[in-house]
């Protein structure tokens, strides 16, 4: 049976229950289901944002996505793997990022999706853009502590 793979980029909202449920439905094979699922958040330390703007490059943004889908399924026995990932204006409170995993085990659902989180946190071709309510905007770079954590999946 060939593993059950959905790569998802869109602009509309996801419903994380439905996506989780799907994961799942009919199978006697799956013994564990991991999910996580990144929120826009309304800034931190008193810096409040009224939206992040994600853009993305079509079909190259899913090809990369799916490249490192595969690398997870090499790598973990994994029975199913759903990545839906938001793109334009979102505001704190909605979706950005949905990521499930599901194995016959919990050690390598667990692994393979923050093994892919870590991916589209520093290397997915995204470009996170914050807008405030002044006007202001700035690009959003990848932060020193989400590159150390992805370097942990490097094989040596």
């Amino acid at each position: 049976m060939t593993t059950p793979v959905t790569i998802r980029l869109q602009e509309a909202d996801f419903d994380t229950a439905r996506e989780v449920a799907a994961m799942s439905a009919g199978r006697t094979d799956v013994g564990a289901v991991v999910s996580f699922s990144g929120v826009c958040r309304g800034g931190v330390d008193g810096d409040a944002i009224d939206a992040l703007t994600l853009e993305h490059y079509p079909g190259m943004a899913e090809a990369e996505i799916g490249r490192h889908v595969e690398e997870a399924l090499g790598r973990w026995p994994l029975l199913g793997v759903t990545v839906i990932h938001r793109y334009g204006r979102i505001v704190p409170g909605e979706n950005i990022v949905l990521v499930v995993t599901a194995s016959s085990h919990r050690q390598a659902a667990f692994e393979a999706a923050e093994f892919l989180m870590d991916y589209l946190k520093t290397r997915a071709p995204f470009w996170k853009r914050e807008d405030r309510a002044a006007g202001d905007t700035n690009w959003v770079d990848a932060a020193a502590h989400d590159d150390a954590a992805a370097a942990r999946w490097t094989k040596s």
